[in-house]
């Protein structure tokens, strides 16, 4: 039997979800007594139900709302080196197979099977966000596993966003194996070459996800003109110029990112059509309109609007808002492609707070597209959450 503690739901929780592949348990389904309270975050437990019928292991943080998280449905498992790089090898094997080039997303938190835990991977170097309390304390055991089976020579922790916070865990950026990179990483993505902070930018450096819909973008620009809003380090801007667009305006609110996106596209080859703006979003797109502006497409990929239920409302205005800003910016004819990574609003209220702006705009248009993460982003069907990213491409 194994070593591990119990934990039990209480009758009200719903133990058929969980059976059928939901990953998580909040705090407000399990008998907190005094022993549960008292394990410690990211500790290992055996989950059972109401009638203390084992359901698998999970891990545990008192602290956070999301009390539980399912790591194996077998009860007897036990989470140590051996699997972990079980977990590592079927992720890798996975994107091996996808990319000719060791640049993507190695792991996508519950979706590979490893709760909260991100991995990008940017050729010799991976990046880890532990999102979770038992990631971030078995950080150094995962590094070591990247190393033995990816072969990378640095793992850099990223420790910052929202969600560690939520889970009651510490900001922090620091080395776990190998030597910090001398400066930006290039990225081959798309025919572009993105310039990848890994220690000091966004997130883990670079946004993998978009990879697909860069690629519908680019095949939309040839001879265009295109404007791309929350750029970022080049995003849409730098595929489009790839795929032959005369021009492309880059615009965001970070001078950091709007000079990585600017070597990018010195490095690319593509200095002479590309242009940046730093500024406000909504105040540059009211800006470009007063100046007559008008592009062959139009991309606005902001952060995320609806980051929770609490914030849904507001949110679905914000891209209501973006919508109405950025249709009158489209030439007649051509394109707008409007982002969310808000998993908190669904395809559906997206689309309609989208279709409301560019109405209110005056503007009109039929969607070509709707497009997701790639799929080194995969989805776990029970969980909503793993699916946050959707796109629009309106032609207007």
């Amino acid at each position: 039997m194994s070593d591990y503690p119990t934990i039990r739901l209480l009758p009200k929780a719903e133990a058929r979800a969980i059976r059928h592949g939901f990953p998580w348990v909040y705090a407000n389904e399990l008998v907190m007594d005094r022993r549960t309270r008292g394990l410690t975050p990211g500790s290992f437990a055996i989950l059972e139900d109401a009638e203390r019928q084992p359901m698998g292991l999970v891990t545990v943080n008192p602290a956070s709302r999301i009390a539980a998280r399912m790591l194996d449905r077998d009860p007897e498992a036990v989470i140590d080196g051996a699997w972990l790089r079980a977990k590592l090898s079927r992720a890798l094997s996975y994107r091996d197979a996808l990319y000719d080039a060791p640049f993507y997303r190695l792991i996508h938190a519950e979706a590979d099977g490893l709760p909260g835990c991100i991995i990008d991977r940017f050729g010799d170097v991976a990046v880890l966000q532990p999102n979770a309390a038992w990631a971030d304390a078995m950080a150094d055991e995962i590094a070591a596993a990247l190393v033995e089976l990816a072969g990378v020579g640095t793992v850099i922790l990223n420790g910052t966003g929202r969600t560690r916070t939520q889970e009651g865990l510490t900001e922090e950026t620091r080395l776990l194996q190998g030597a910090a990179p001398e400066g930006p990483i290039p990225v081959p993505m798309n025919g572009a070459t993105y310039m990848a902070d890994v220690m000091g930018g966004q997130k883990t450096g670079l946004f993998f996800d978009q990879r697909p819909n860069h690629a519908f973008a680019a095949r939309l620009a040839p001879g265009g003109r295109v404007l791309d809003v929350f750029s970022h380090v080049g995003g849409f801007a730098l595929a489009a110029l790839a795929g032959g667009a005369a021009s492309a305006l880059a615009v965001d609110g970070s001078a950091p990112a709007l000079a990585l996106a600017e070597q990018g596209a010195e490095s690319g080859g593509m200095a002479d059509r590309f242009a940046t703006r730093r500024g406000d979003a909504f105040d540059t797109l009211a800006a470009l309109e007063a100046e007559g502006e008008r592009f062959d497409l139009v991309v606005c990929d902001p952060p995320a609007f609806a980051p929770s239920k609490q914030a849904l409302d507001a949110g679905l205005r914000a891209y209501e808002r973006i919508a109405r800003l950025a249709a009158p910016l489209v030439k007649e004819g051509g394109f707008l492609t409007l982002c969310s990574c808000s998993h908190a609003a669904d395809l559906t209220q997206f689309r309609a707070a989208c279709t409301r702006g560019i109405g209110k705009a005056g503007r009109a248009g039929a969607i070509i597209r709707t497009g997701f993460a790639g799929p080194d982003h995969p989805v776990l069907p029970q969980l909503a959450e793993s699916g946050y990213l959707k796109t629009l491409t309106y032609r207007l």
